[in-house]
């Protein structure tokens, strides 16, 4: 019988097994010491038909709470259009790898060169990539790309409103780079410019500046004058973003950024339990031979014809990687493709409306939680889907009746609650957790 995934025959086994000169599969494995090797028997199920195995699963799925989602925190519960797994799911996707070879990999190149120019145009930037693993090692690219591009300085910025998540990653990434990190306080909830200016003022060897939109706190920051501050003192400005609400925001292009970074999980990707996601990372023109991962340009064949290929890839960038810019040269364009998708099918008008109900229901919550009298804002600024609240109680226990009916309610941060809603929240569903947080 074929085996889809197990294609070898009792007879490609026996010629392996002549070619190795191991008489069966156990010669192998005559190194390995007698006194290692396992003898039982392995704790293996017996064979189930099709049907008892999908019973199985269902079985065990079904002691899973599902619970309506008002949790953020980086990660969120946005639509994913139903035709996008169909689309992910064609041989021609699923089973394609690193596009070594243009000639044979028009298709790949193809959709990885829309991507970029979707995400340059989203993020208002000139060039991006395709693509990092998720939005912290994205951030963590771009201190160790804004080190190399400014030679012998060390010291890269970091705003306290930059989610703590993605701080943990810049710090095991500096450790072993010889980058030395240093926060700059949050003043009222937001990054102050005065404290920016006077760390710039007082450190030489700044190599670049990190911060977050929306800030951990969900507060949109007006980051007027933080580009020419980071350029008068030679250092680059790089702004971390949650990419489906840049969609209405100014753009990291508009800020003045020479880099742009965030995750990509925002534009469609389910939240899948924490991954795979996708890292975005767009940069200026001058910054292009300092970026990591897959850049793909497009030109013309000797038919005149369309034609993709990898762009600005020196060999370093697979064989010496010590050298390399990189070393992302797994499938991550598998996730860009995922994201492609996405924008094609919602437009710019569907990303724009589905980023708006966004911001609408979020302050519909928040003005509902605050009219309990049991919560209160931390910090009286804009936000956009994700807001701070202090509340006046037991906030375990609250989330404890959260999960009990059904919801799960936010996340417990710095001694208050970070409650996020996507366009997926309705207002029945909004109401109903008030109810909750009321009692």
């Amino acid at each position: 019988m074929d085996y889809k995934y197990f294609p070898h025959t009792d007879a490609d086994l026996q010629a392996m097994m002549e070619k190795v000169g191991v008489d069966n599969l156990d010669g192998l494995y005559a190194q390995i010491p007698d006194s290692i090797r396992f003898k039982g028997d392995y704790q293996l199920p017996l064979e189930m038909s099709e049907m008892e195995v999908r019973q199985l699963f269902e079985k065990l799925g079904s002691q899973n709470q599902q619970l309506t989602c008002f949790a953020g925190y980086g990660v969120y519960d946005h639509y994913m259009p139903s035709v996008i797994p169909s689309l992910l799911q064609r041989s021609e996707f699923l089973t394609s790898y690193t596009p070594y070879q243009a000639e044979i990999s028009q298709g790949t190149l193809h959709y990885i060169f829309e991507y970029q120019s979707m995400m340059a145009e989203l993020t208002g930037m000139d060039i991006s990539n395709a693509s990092m693993y998720d939005g912290t090692t994205a951030c963590a690219e771009a201190m160790m790309m804004a080190v190399a591009a400014g030679k012998k300085v060390n010291k890269v910025l970091v705003s306290e409103g930059l989610n703590p998540n993605t701080r943990k990653v810049l710090d095991t990434y500096a450790l072993h780079q010889g980058i030395e990190l240093v926060t700059i306080p949050l003043k009222d909830g937001i990054t102050d410019l005065s404290l920016l200016t006077s760390h710039l003022s007082s450190l030489n060897d700044v190599a670049g500046v990190i911060v977050q939109q929306p800030n951990v706190y969900g507060i949109v920051e007006d980051f007027t004058g933080f580009a020419d501050a980071c350029h008068e003192h030679k250092a680059l400005f790089i702004m971390d973003s949650i990419a489906a609400d840049i969609a209405v925001l100014k753009t990291p292009g508009e800020w003045g950024a020479d880099i742009a970074v965030g995750d990509g999980q925002s534009l469609g990707i389910p939240m899948l339990f924490g991954g795979p996601y996708v890292g975005y990372m767009c940069c200026t023109e001058k910054l292009i031979r300092k970026m990591p991962g897959r850049i793909v340009g497009m030109t013309r064949d000797n038919r005149d014809q369309r034609a993709f290929v990898l762009t600005l890839q020196a060999r370093e960038q697979h064989i010496r990687r010590q050298k390399a810019t990189s070393n992302i040269c797994s499938n991550q364009s598998l996730m860009a493709l995922f994201v492609t998708i996405y924008l094609s099918l919602m437009g710019k008008q569907g990303v724009k409306e589905a980023a708006q109900l966004s911001y609408a229901g979020a302050h519909y919550l928040c003005d509902q939680l605050l009219a309990t009298g049991k919560f209160h804002l931390v910090y009286d600024k804009p936000f956009f889907n994700e807001f701070f609240v202090k509340y006046d109680g037991d906030v375990d226990a609250l989330q404890q009746r959260f999960i009990e009916a059904g919801f799960l309610g936010g996340v417990k941060y710095a001694n208050g609650i970070l409650f996020a809603v996507t366009e997926k929240r309705t207002k029945e569903e909004i109401d109903n957790l008030v109810k909750i947080a009321a009692l």
